[in-house]
């Protein structure tokens, strides 16, 4: 039920306020800050994303800093918007966070000035008409992990699912990469009670050496397992999202089988996976990392994302094929795998032409 955790292009939701209004809320010894965010709005329409369902992001950015992932360009645009009515502001009355932001690139932007909307609940209790998102369903973290290290201090996931207990008969969902989601078990099973509740526990590969190198601060594949299981136990409707599928790195038949085979111990309800795909500011992060980490993939690499954002049509099949034969072998229902990958991803993209020499899936 959401965006793929590693494909969405997704807007950030709400106009901001200059960033003269934005404040440090807190800095880590590694490097981050946090700063405020003032929204009018949390939540992003279909019509405004493209996608067939609402979503929320309590957090702009990730602490995670996975090398590959999308939401990069998200908070890029945060900060160009922001950074265009700053412009505007005479120099002696800017703040120093414009200098700092204006110095970073942004996929680093991304992973070390995490944007935060603290009135995000608040916000969504004055705003949300339930009667606008019937038949739909409400994404919370399709741009950003609402369980990242933040969510320990600022706790805006916990207090929007709080918000979502006044309402009945929605279809809400979440994707996380923390195990931090069980701190809400309670939560869950409560909202469980007034409608349809699903968390996608987002994994891309069992090897944590490889994640490690994918993934530079993400928790450790056996620990999302484990909240899996957690959750499962605790009543709530769960499943894996692998994602994103890194074509030669985490595609083989092998490895995807190991991933299935872990999910239904766990007990996951569903297995559904997507490739990976790299918008512009995704792209200038993970290619350059690409070329350090796996240089016998670079030129690949280069060829078939310099100016493109997925994979090939061709490879998307074949990657469809691959994943459909091992839920058979595992015993999860394809009916419910692709209706929830459809939550996810929602309308196929158009106009997708096929990339020369295609990309091809591991033995």
């Amino acid at each position: 039920m959401k965006a793929v955790a590693s494909q969405l292009n997704l807007l950030p939701e709400a106009a901001t306020q200059p960033l003269s209004a934005w404040t440090a809320l807190d800095q880590r010894a590694r490097g981050t800050t946090f700063l405020s965010l003032p929204v009018r709005s949390v939540l992003n329409t279909p019509a405004t994303t493209g996608m067939g369902f609402w979503s929320l992001n309590p957090y702009v950015g990730c602490e995670f800093g996975c090398t590959y992932c999308y939401a990069r360009d998200t908070h890029r645009y945060a900060v160009e918007r922001a950074m265009g009515k700053e412009s505007q502001v005479r120099p002696s009355a800017r703040l120093p966070v414009f200098d700092d932001l204006a110095e970073l690139p942004p996929w680093e932007a991304f992973e070390r000035r995490i944007l935060v909307k603290l009135d995000a609940a608040r916000v969504l209790e004055h705003t949300l008409d339930s009667a606008r998102l019937a038949g739909c369903t409400l994404v919370i973290g399709t741009a950003t992990d609402p369980y990242q290290p933040a969510e320990r201090r600022f706790q805006l996931t916990r207090r929007i699912l709080e918000a979502l207990t006044a309402y009945r008969g929605l279809s809400i969902g979440l994707i996380t990469k923390s195990p931090l989601v069980v701190r809400d078990l309670d939560l869950l099973q409560r909202l469980g009670e007034r409608h349809e509740v699903t968390v996608n526990v987002s994994l891309a590969t069992l090897d944590s050496r490889l994640a490690r190198r994918l993934e530079l601060r993400s928790p450790v594949p056996r620990a999302r397992l484990r909240a899996l299981r957690r959750l499962i136990d605790g009543g709530i409707h769960a499943g894996l999202l692998v994602a994103p599928i890194v074509p030669c790195l985490t595609d083989s038949r092998a490895a995807l089988d190991a991933l299935m085979a872990a999910a239904k111990g766990a007990g996951a309800r569903y297995v559904v996976g997507t490739a990976l795909r790299l918008g512009p500011a995704a792209r200038h992060r993970f290619l350059p990392h690409l070329a350090r980490e796996f240089p016998e993939l670079a030129a690949k690499y280069e060829r078939h994302y310099r100016r493109r954002d997925r994979v090939s049509p061709t490879y998307e099949a074949a990657l469809a094929r691959r994943l459909e034969a091992l839920q058979r072998k595992h015993g999860f229902a394809l009916a419910e795998g692709k209706r929830r990958r459809r939550q996810l991803e929602g309308p196929a993209p158009t106009g997708h032409a096929a990339m020369g020499t295609q990309m091809a899936l591991l033995p």
